[in-house]
């Protein structure tokens, strides 16, 4: 049984991706969503861990909320698919459950 795991909150205000990420199992997937969004960018600290874990569960970014931070998907790490809404519910009704890190 695979889960979608939802990331809202800034890596650098709390340890919510780095939580999410220490329970991931093979074969998950985590979105970033809200302040989420900045976990999933090159050059942060985050980034190693992130990509590291990219190999083991599938990683995407809403879209609209990096376009509402006025951030460029080009600062994505490698391997990070952007999403939109309707991605979003996708990857909802693809996992067998979800779990919102707050």
């Amino acid at each position: 049984m695979s889960t979608l795991h939802t990331v809202n909150k800034s890596p650098y205000m709390t340890q919510s991706l780095v939580s999410c990420l220490n329970h991931c199992k093979d074969g998950d997937a985590v979105l970033m969503i809200e302040d989420g969004i900045y976990g999933g960018l090159a050059g942060g600290q985050m980034a190693p861990i992130v990509e590291e874990m990219g190999k083991k569960v599938s990683l995407y970014v809403l879209m609209p909320d990096m376009a509402a931070r006025g951030v460029d998907s080009s600062r994505l790490l490698e391997g990070i698919e952007g999403v939109d809404y309707t991605g979003f519910v996708e990857l909802v009704a693809k996992h067998d459950r979800t779990q919102a890190w707050l």
